[in-house]
């Protein structure tokens, strides 16, 4: 399966942010939303990702008053993406080995959607519950 399918179920809304947002209103965002991380985007172009590990990570670092800064001081530069051809087991490969749990999808140079590893760990589930249902369906017909 690839990452087409799980966008074609979960949904192609991304979450973004400007690269000036405060980080209050964004942890804001992320509660209201009940999501792990937001892109943050200038002019259509990633410029990082800002997850809720940053968050706690910048805040054991330097304290509460990160939380008037913008995100562009506190996001994930270097953001790894994929194309939404790649399989289920290419991107989990890239999470495990990446140790991140959001990876925006790219199709012809623009953000279509953003994977998490919970969508991921989702559509396997569902993979092996049809691949068992098939077993029993052709134990019954043997």
């Amino acid at each position: 399966m690839t990452v087409r399918s799980i966008l074609d179920t979960k949904g192609h809304q991304i979450t973004s942010v400007e690269p000036d947002a405060k980080v209050s209103a964004t942890i804001k965002l992320l509660s209201e939303k009940k999501i792990g991380a937001v892109l943050v985007m200038s002019q259509n172009r990633i410029e990082g990702i800002l997850s809720e590990r940053d968050i706690v990570r910048v805040l054991g670092e330097r304290g509460a008053g990160v939380l008037d800064e913008p995100v562009a001081n506190v996001m994930t530069r270097k953001v790894v993406s994929c194309k939404d051809t790649d399989t289920v087991a290419e991107i989990m490969e890239m999470m495990t080995t990446g140790k991140f749990r959001h990876l925006p999808v790219i199709d012809n140079g623009k953000v279509v959607g953003l994977i998490s590893i919970g969508d991921v760990v989702k559509w396997r589930v569902r993979e092996y519950e049809a691949e068992q249902e098939a077993l029993r369906d052709y134990i019954k017909t043997a």
